[in-house]
C-alpha cells in the first residue's frame, strides 16, 4: 500500500470578520496525499483551496481536526514541505541566486554549500546564467522558475503549488508545466508528491494522477477522479478529451439550481441564504455566451471544452458565467454541456426591453439577496438606503472582500435588468427612476 505523506481528517478552520463574526472557511476536510502521486485541486475563487494548501505546509494551523506530515502531528512549517506561490513572491532587491538561497540561509546551511545547491536547483529548473539577474530582468515565466527554484533547493517530499501557472500567459504557462512534468518523470526531482491548486481543468488532466472538485461555503472536497493514462499525455487524444469531459460535467453538477425560496405540495419551504456567493459574470460576457450558443455550430447546446475554445474564455472565466445562466434559468448545465433553455431561446431572440425584463424577472425569483434588496427598498419612503445594512448581513458568512464582490455582482445584475440602482459615490441604493412613486 503507498504511504501517505501528509493526511488531513476532519479539518475545519474558520476565521473572524471585522465585525466578529466567525465564518467557516474549511470544514470536514478528508485528504491524504501519498507518495509517487501528482494530485490537481480545482474548485471555485474563495472556496479554501489556499487556506489547506497553508495547513498543509504547517504555515496555519487547522481550528479543528488532525493535521499529519509523515504520521506525526503537525505544530508548524515542515522541513520536508515547500510551497510556490502565484505571485512568484520574490525579493526585487536580491538576485536569482540570493532569491533561491534563503530557505536554505534561514536552515543555518554553511554559504558553500547553499550556493551549490542554489546552482544545481537553478540549473536543474532551465535558468543557468541568470544566477546574477534582478527579478525585474526577467519575465513572468522565468520569475515562476526562480520560485520553484527556492522551492525545490530545500530538497522536499511535497511540493505545494498555488496556482503556480496562472498568472503566465498560456504558452509560457504550458512549456513550464511541461518541463516540471519532464523533471517528475525523469525523477531528477527530489520531490515524492504534489499537489497542484489550478483553475484549468486541462491543465488538470495533463498533470495529475488525481483531480479533486472542491465544493465552497465551507470548503470540503466534493468529488475526485483517478486518472491513470500514462505521461506524458497528448492534449487532443480521445482518452484525453474524455476525462476534460467528465470533469467538466464534475465541476458543474447542480451548479446553477436556483435557491428554492417557496414550498410546494409536495417540497416543504426551506430558507435560502441571502449571503449566497454569486458566480462573478459579467452581463455582456452573458449575453455574449447566450448569442454564440444560440448560433451555429451549436444549436442550443455545447460541449464546455469546445465552447470554451469557441468563445476564447478561459475555465475561470467561463465557468462562472454558464453557472450565472444555469441560476437565471436562461440555460442549463448537464454533464458538462450547457444548453439553452426556452426561457434563454426567447432572451436571445428578443429585443433589449425583452431581454431586460426577463433579466430583471428571473433575478427577483431565483437571486434570494437581489430579491431582498428590492423588497426593502419598497419598504422606504424614500426609495433608497444606505448598502452598509447589506454588507453588514454579506459579512455575517462571507469576509469583506467577498461580501464586497457579491454586492458589486447583484448590482451590475440588477441595473442590467432594472431591478435596482447603484451610486457608486455616495453607495446608496435606490429603485430606478419612476419606481419611486409607483411604491407610495
Amino acid at each position: 500500500m503507498t504511504s501517505s505523506l501528509i493526511e488531513l481528517n476532519g479539518v475545519g478552520k474558520s476565521f473572524r470578520s471585522a465585525d466578529g463574526h466567525s465564518r467557516p472557511v474549511l470544514e470536514g476536510l478528508d485528504f491524504q496525499l501519498r507518495a509517487g502521486e501528482i494530485v490537481a485541486l480545482l474548485g471555485q475563487s474563495g472556496s479554501g483551496k489556499s487556506t489547506m494548501l497553508r495547513i498543509m505546509a504547517g504555515l496555519v494551523p487547522a481550528d479543528r481536526g488532525q493535521v499529519r506530515y509523515r504520521g506525526q502531528p503537525m505544530s508548524g512549517p515542515a522541513r520536508g514541505i515547500s510551497m510556490v506561490f502565484q505571485s512568484f513572491a520574490l525579493f526585487p532587491w536580491l538576485t536569482v541566486q540570493q532569491n533561491v538561497e534563503l530557505g536554505l540561509e534561514a536552515r543555518g546551511v554553511p554559504r558553500a554549500e547553499r550556493e551549490a545547491k542554489a546552482e544545481a536547483a537553478i540549473a536543474l529548473i532551465g535558468l543557468a546564467g541568470f544566477e546574477g539577474a534582478l527579478p525585474r530582468e526577467l519575465s513572468g515565466g522565468m520569475r515562476q522558475r526562480v520560485g520553484i527554484a527556492r522551492a525545490l533547493v530545500t530538497e522536499p517530499e511535497v511540493l505545494l503549488m498555488d496556482e503556480a501557472f496562472s498568472a503566465l500567459d498560456v504558452l509560457t504557462g504550458e512549456r513550464l508545466r511541461e518541463d516540471i512534468l519532464e523533471l517528475w518523470d525523469s525523477g531528477q526531482m527530489p520531490t515524492q508528491a504534489m499537489l497542484v491548486v489550478s483553475h484549468n481543468i486541462e491543465e488538470a488532466v495533463m498533470m495529475a494522477d488525481r483531480v479533486l472538485v472542491f465544493a465552497s461555503d465551507p470548503g470540503r472536497i466534493r468529488c475526485q477522479l483517478s486518472v491513470q493514462l500514462p505521461r506524458p499525455r497528448d492534449p487532443d487524444s480521445a482518452e484525453v478529451r474524455a476525462l476534460i469531459d467528465e470533469v467538466y460535467a464534475l465541476m458543474t453538477a447542480g451548479a446553477g439550481r436556483p435557491a428554492r425560496s417557496h414550498g410546494s405540495a409536495d417540497m416543504p419551504a426551506t430558507p435560502t441564504p441571502l449571503a449566497e456567493r454569486l458566480p462573478v459574470a459579467d452581463v455582456a460576457r452573458m449575453d455574449g455566451l447566450l448569442e454564440l450558443l444560440a448560433d451555429a455550430p451549436f444549436d442550443g447546446r455545447a460541449d464546455l471544452p469546445k465552447l470554451s475554445e469557441e468563445a476564447g474564455l478561459p475555465d475561470a472565466e467561463l465557468l462562472p458565467v454558464a453557472h450565472a445562466l444555469a441560476l437565471l434559468g436562461l440555460a442549463q448545465l448537464d454533464q458538462g454541456d450547457l444548453q439553452l433553455t426556452a426561457l434563454g431561446r426567447r432572451y436571445v431572440d428578443g429585443p433589449h426591453g425583452l431581454r431586460r425584463d426577463l433579466f430583471g424577472q428571473q433575478l427577483l425569483a431565483h437571486v434570494p439577496l437581489i430579491a431582498h434588496i428590492r423588497h426593502s427598498l419598497e419598504q422606504e419612503p424614500s426609495g433608497q438606503m444606505p448598502d452598509k445594512p447589506v454588507l453588514r448581513l454579506l459579512s455575517e458568512q462571507l469576509d469583506d472582500g467577498q461580501a464586497q464582490s457579491v454586492l458589486q455582482t447583484a448590482v451590475s445584475w440588477a441595473r442590467h435588468g432594472e431591478v435596482f440602482e447603484y451610486d457608486f459615490h455616495t453607495g446608496a441604493l435606490r429603485l430606478p427612476t419612476g419606481d419611486e412613486e409607483s411604491t407610495r
